[in-house]
């Protein structure tokens, strides 16, 4: 399915993925995640989008052929596909296992590959990369509900290793309970450690502590409850992707506490410099992670039964569906069936 501007609803198109090299594996498609990155992209709000454009950054399904130099796969693996399939190989990024950080690190979909030719995402029934960008699913995790951790799951998963959020005992928050914020309570919560939801909508409470597991929960629009936990935090991991203010967050932290952004608003925010001298804080930023770490969060996944929470769709359904993102009326993210709902061109 690809999608055209200035209209952004989806319209079939046919595309030819590239034949399958010596180092890459071929699979069929059967489920991939519908991500807010695929709605900024549609609506070309970062800038960078070209058309006609093939969604889907969280894919996964059977392997169906692999290049005489392949070797860690075979026909049959349960295999995904998540936000990049190529880099330079060549600088210190990709040397440290840090391809998502390469200045030339290619996109699942909307970039130009390694032949000049545009790369295409998993709306898709076919999917063809290198090996060293494929990763292996467990036997024991959904590949429905596991298809979102390809972008989702990394995205939280690499900042709470790499800040240090994973000592039990530490006191987490987690701004937002969408896509992002759901995973990262579950993943924190699994590494053993106390999790905050901090969140702007008040009727997420009881899903956020009696179903995900969530310690406590904050309403950031109310200054009691912001004013009493303040202080109170060792790192907050930041979900949100829409314009809003750092400085209430900041004051949550304990001195020399990390406030890590993984949300992408299209605006600039504000961030006031004052509370970060006076405590020692800092505010960073996390963009996925590279394939090592990748392939060690869907063990981590599997081993500890982390899945993110579907709501599964057929192709037909893809226009309601990505209106419903717009609107954040999912919990917590779309699925589509492609194995079962893709009709042949």
């Amino acid at each position: 399915m690809g999608s055209q501007r200035p209209i952004w609803r989806p319209f079939p198109v046919q595309i030819f993925q590239k034949a399958t090299g010596e180092k890459d594996v071929r699979f069929k498609v059967l489920y991939c995640g519908v991500c807010h990155s695929d709605l900024h992209s549609i609506k070309n709000e970062w800038g960078f989008s070209t058309y006609p454009l093939v969604p889907g950054h969280e894919i996964v399904g059977i392997v169906t052929e692999v290049g005489s130099k392949v070797e860690k796969f075979k026909v049959g693996d349960k295999a995904g596909v998540g936000c990049m399939v190529g880099a330079c190989h060549s600088c210190d990024n990709c040397a440290n296992d840090l391809e998502n950080y390469c200045p030339k690190m290619i996109l699942t979909y909307g970039a130009t590959y390694y032949d000049g030719t545009i790369t295409y995402g998993g709306y898709s029934d076919v999917m063809v990369a290198e090996e060293r960008y494929i990763v292996r699913f467990p036997d024991n995790l959904p590949l429905d509900a596991g298809a979102p951790l390809l972008c989702a799951g990394i995205t939280v998963y690499s900042p709470l290793q790499h800040f240090g959020f994973t000592k039990p005992g530490m006191h987490i928050g987690v701004v937002g309970l969408g896509g992002l914020g759901h995973v990262a309570v579950k993943f924190a919560k699994a590494f053993g450690v106390k999790v905050t939801v901090i969140s702007s909508s008040p009727n997420k409470k009881e899903e956020a502590i009696e179903h995900l597991g969530a310690d406590s929960f904050l309403v950031s629009r109310d200054p009691d409850q912001m004013q009493a936990a303040m202080g109170t935090m060792d790192g907050i991991i930041d979900t949100v992707s829409a314009v809003h203010p750092l400085l209430p967050l900041l004051g949550l932290l304990k001195s020399q506490g990390k406030l890590v952004m993984v949300g992408a608003p299209d605006r600039p925010l504000e961030l006031p410099v004052f509370p970060l001298l006076i405590g020692r804080k800092i505010v960073a930023g996390s963009c996925i992670g590279g394939m090592k770490e990748t392939q060690e969060m869907i063990d981590f996944a599997g081993k500890h039964n982390i899945t993110a929470e579907v709501e599964v769709i057929s192709m037909d359904y893809l226009n309601t569906a990505i209106e419903r993102l717009e609107k954040n009326d999912v919990r917590y993210r779309f699925v589509i069936d492609i194995g079962n709902t893709l009709k042949a061109a």
